[in-house]
Parts: structure tokens; C-alpha cells; sequence
């Protein structure tokens, strides 16, 4: 049982640090305050697939990462909770291989526009931001998300364990 538990804590923290790494390494393109980003961990949030530890390895990454890039209290909260709430829908659709990235995009698309609008105050029609950061959410998790399952998908068991490979 304890090893169990040192295998989820030790996978939510790597997928955290790598979200972390991800968003920073490239953070001209994750921190799009004006409506226009591609956060390239969001690649990541197909990992809920394999393990359930990604799901608060996901929440605690982008918190992480919204902090260290200097975003608002409101940005930190509430996209945050938008990871959190597209990770768990994925692990809730994790059988369902081209709708587990769905709750991802939908809940960023919806959330993320209203934060950039009445936390930065940004001056664009909802539906045009909901269109963009909706389209930058596809790009990253369904794109580039079904890369990365493609990737991991042959060696799931050696990563993530064969209890919990999905």
C-alpha cells in the first residue's frame, strides 16, 4: 500500500515540475494576456489517460506556473481550476480516447477569456477571445496531446505502472 501511495505522489510531482518547465521554457506563448496563447503543457493534460496522479499533478503544475510567471491572483485561482476541472474530466473519460481532451478545451475556453476580460481588463469581445483561447486549447491538447499519447501509449506500463495504465 505505502508504495502505491510513493508512486503517486513521485508521478503527480514529476508531471507538476514538467508542467512547470514546459510553461516557462516557453512562457512568450503560455502567458498570452492578449487573448493569443498556446501553453504547450497543456500537451500534458492527456496524461490523466494513464495515471490518476496526473490529475493533481496537472493543478499543482499550473498553479506552480501561474505563480512563477507573475499572473494575477484571479488568473492563479480560476485557471488554475480550469486545469483541475479539465484534468479530472479526462481521467473521467479516459476510455473514450477522442473526447477525454474535451473538458480541457471547454473549461479553458469558457474560463480563461472571462479572467482575461475582468482580471487584465482586456478590451476584446468574449466569443473572439473564447474563439482564440479555445483554438490555442485544441492546438495543445488535442494536437499536441495526441502526440504525446501516441508516444506514451507503447510504454504506459513501465511509466505509469500496469495497475494504473489506462
Amino acid at each position: 500500500m505505502k508504495h502505491k501511495q510513493v508512486l503517486f505522489l513521485t508521478q503527480a510531482a514529476v508531471i507538476a515540475a514538467v508542467y512547470v518547465v514546459l510553461t516557462m521554457v516557453f512562457a512568450p506563448i503560455s502567458f498570452g494576456q492578449s487573448g493569443v496563447d498556446v501553453r504547450i503543457a497543456e500537451a500534458l493534460t492527456i496524461l490523466p489517460v494513464f495515471t490518476p496522479a496526473a490529475v493533481p499533478g496537472l493543478f499543482v503544475g499550473c498553479l506552480l506556473a501561474n505563480i512563477l510567471g507573475g499572473s494575477i491572483l484571479w488568473d492563479v485561482l480560476f485557471g488554475s481550476l480550469a486545469t483541475l476541472i479539465g484534468a479530472a474530466g479526462c481521467r473521467m473519460l479516459r476510455h473514450h480516447r477522442w473526447l477525454a481532451p474535451l473538458v480541457t478545451v471547454a473549461a479553458n475556453t469558457v474560463v480563461v477569456p472571462l479572467v482575461l476580460i475582468y482580471g487584465y481588463g482586456l478590451a476584446m469581445p468574449l466569443p473572439l477571445l473564447m474563439a482564440s483561447v479555445g483554438a490555442g486549447e485544441v492546438l495543445s491538447a488535442y494536437v499536441l496531446g495526441e502526440v504525446l499519447y501516441a508516444a506514451l501509449r507503447p510504454i504506459r506500463a513501465h511509466l505509469f505502472g500496469a495497475a494504473q495504465a489506462g
